[in-house]
């Protein structure tokens, strides 16, 4: 089995000691020895697995793996950062097919030495991490013809996008505020190298409060001093960590931006859009005309 090291990741390490802890998290860059009883950690990697056409070789998922629905009817594993390694074996995988960032790292450690064949799919929230994904699944999984096929299809729709939203007019740029949750009045925003950053900056938009990475609870007045033109939020269910547009519209700051007096809060399918999977153009593509018209 050959070993690949996240790209990302790579230029991190500092240590060998780091460099030995990767090890056991293995991505395969050849076809898969036994593909008939898979596992498939993250949303995207599952989509993609089912549009290749092996979906019916699944035989466990994690929980942000819901489209296609045919996947939701399959055994579910757990939360992707959650994993224990024992509800994974359990199923007995011939092989683990996970994203990059799945975990936790002891969790991975347990699977990467449990003697069943794991690959670990690079993830890169830009086009030509979505392409990326669909060649490297797959080659694991001998179809490479067919992700080809995928990944012009993709390609086609969404480059012509992209060059759209990005030779907008500095001056017609909006900006926005991603809001991942908000529990006891703290609004917790998305800053750089998240997936919700790669959506804002391939919508053509300014990330409102992008000068720090991932994801931070913002003060009143960072928020207020951010001014977002836009509120982008997740599709949730009531009683969700995500909140209603009653709830942001009663937030003392979020109330005094630009977003929210101009009632311009959006909501997108995280499955659709955050995985970065094949669907990322067409949900791209809603959540553009909705904010900038057609």
């Amino acid at each position: 089995m050959t070993f690949r090291i996240p790209r990302r990741t790579l230029g991190a390490l500092g240590t060998l000691a780091a460099l030995l802890a990767l090890s056991s998290q293995t991505i395969a860059a050849e076809p898969i020895a036994d593909p008939s009883r898979l596992v498939t950690i993250g949303g995207s990697v599952t989509e993609i697995v089912y549009a290749l056409g092996s979906g019916d070789e699944i035989v466990g998922r994690d929980t942000t793996s819901t489209y296609p629905p045919e996947a939701a009817a399959k055994p579910d594993i757990g939360y992707m950062r959650q994993l224990s390694p024992e509800g994974v074996l359990s199923i007995d995988p011939s092989a683990i097919i996970a994203i990059e960032g799945a975990g936790p790292p002891e969790t991975m450690d347990v699977l990467g030495n449990a003697g069943v064949e794991m690959a670990v799919v690079p993830e890169d929230y830009s086009r030509d991490g979505i392409l990326e994904k669909v060649r490297v699944i797959g080659t694991l999984l001998g179809k490479d013809a067919e992700a080809e096929t995928l990944a012009s299809g993709i390609a086609s729709r969404l480059d012509p996008l992209l060059a759209k939203n990005q030779s907008r007019p500095a001056d017609e740029r909006k900006s926005a505020l991603f809001i991942l949750s908000l529990n006891g009045g703290k609004v917790m925003g998305s800053g750089t190298g998240t997936a919700a950053n790669g959506m804002i900056e391939a919508a053509g938009l300014d990330n409102a409060i992008g000068d720090f990475p991932g994801y931070k609870a913002l003060s009143d007045e960072a928020i207020i001093k951010a001014a977002p033109d836009t509120i982008i939020l997740m599709d949730g269910a009531a009683g969700s960590h995500v909140p209603s547009t009653e709830q942001i519209i009663a937030n003392p700051a979020l109330a005094l931006t630009p977003a929210a007096k101009a009632g311009a809060i959006y909501r997108i399918d995280p499955v659709g859009m955050l995985n970065f999977g094949p669907r990322f153009a067409e949900n791209l593509e809603q959540l553009v005309t909705e904010i900038y018209g057609n």
